[in-house]
């Protein structure tokens, strides 16, 4: 008798997938929209299916590779995932579009000629002239298009560092608090800008070849209190205890096997924060501490004065607010 077996079949969405991993390690959507950078609403509508509604796929590649770092899920598999899903929604948004489209008119047959043919692309070589006349004298005097798609002016944050992406004009330079920002060739930028507490203005402006300037402002409201200046308002000895302790150090942070987003304070201020690849490092000088939060705590290692600290952490887990001195690591500040 010839026996059969059966296989199991994961017949689970991607977003059926993400939110049963959410639920299983009960995380909520604003907890990973926080350490992730991604905004609440992608996230719901990765979950719910809802890919007509998400940006262009520069960015949910983007959403998703900082979804899976997050995570410890594999960034290719998930991608591929969105991509025969998302081809499936437009194919159904199609059908439905061809059921809704009323037949089409039948015009009557014309019979061309080669001089209709020669008139036709004439006409057609003097329109793209002025064209292309008319975008080059526009560029020449207008400034360049610059538009910041988030942070939103206003807004209000807990973390000590926002994510700021937006388009500009193909070829102009971006600059982001006079910082120079990289840009791809579709005019796409984005970068995080560190914040200090209350209101934060960051200003955007782009550059054209013919030296025309576009300029943009947020303001950014950042709720948060540096634990050092926490620690010394709770107690009457504490500014003499740091006075007297704080020492200049040196430090290097690597991390290893995999990529991992780490989040980096010196003294109090934003310095790093974004993924590091296992074949780079991050170095430090500050004058009394560092704080480093991380993804993956065992996969982070920390160097103060060129001694080895070893890992961050021993679990493969966030790992937060890890704060470090001239003398090593600080239990508690």
């Amino acid at each position: 008798m010839v026996r059969f077996t059966t296989k199991k079949i994961d017949s689970l969405t991607l977003g059926e997938r993400m939110k049963k991993i959410r639920d299983e390690r009960r995380l909520s959507l604003a907890e990973i929209s926080k350490s992730t950078k991604i905004q609440v609403k992608y996230l719901e509508y990765l979950e719910e299916g809802e890919y007509l509604k998400l940006p262009a796929d520069v960015y949910v590649r983007g959403f998703l590779r900082s979804y899976a770092i997050f995570m410890g899920l594999n960034e290719t598999a998930l991608f591929k995932q969105y991509e025969r899903e998302k081809g499936i929604h437009k194919n159904i948004k199609k059908i439905a579009d061809c059921d809704t489209r009323s037949n089409p008119i039948n015009f009557s047959s014309l019979v061309i000629t080669p001089k209709m043919i020669i008139i036709g692309m004439v006409l057609f070589l003097v329109v793209s002239s002025f064209v292309y006349l008319y975008a080059q004298v526009n560029n020449f005097v207008s400034a360049p298009r610059l538009v910041i798609m988030k942070p939103a002016d206003g807004s209000l944050t807990e973390g000590t560092s926002t994510h700021v992406t937006g388009v500009a004009e193909k070829d102009a330079l971006v600059f982001i608090n006079d910082q120079k920002v990289l840009v791809n060739e579709n005019g796409e930028f984005s970068e995080d800008v560190g914040l200090r507490p209350g209101q934060n203005m960051i200003t955007v402006k782009a550059r054209s070849k013919f030296d025309k300037e576009a300029s943009q402002s947020v303001s950014v409201n950042a709720n948060f209190q540096n634990s050092a200046n926490e620690a010394i308002e709770g107690s009457p000895e504490g500014i003499e205890n740091i006075q007297q302790e704080s020492k200049p150090f040196f430090a290097e942070i690597y991390v290893s096997p995999n990529p991992t987003w780490l989040s980096i304070e010196v003294d109090g201020e934003v310095k790093y924060s974004g993924v590091l690849d296992p074949k780079l490092r991050q170095t430090f000088n500050a004058d009394r501490n560092i704080s480093v939060t991380s993804t993956n705590g065992n996969e982070t290692f920390v160097k103060i004065n060129g001694k080895d600290l070893g890992k961050l952490g021993e679990n493969p887990a966030i790992t937060k607010d890890v704060i470090y001195d001239a003398n090593g690591k600080v239990e508690n500040i």
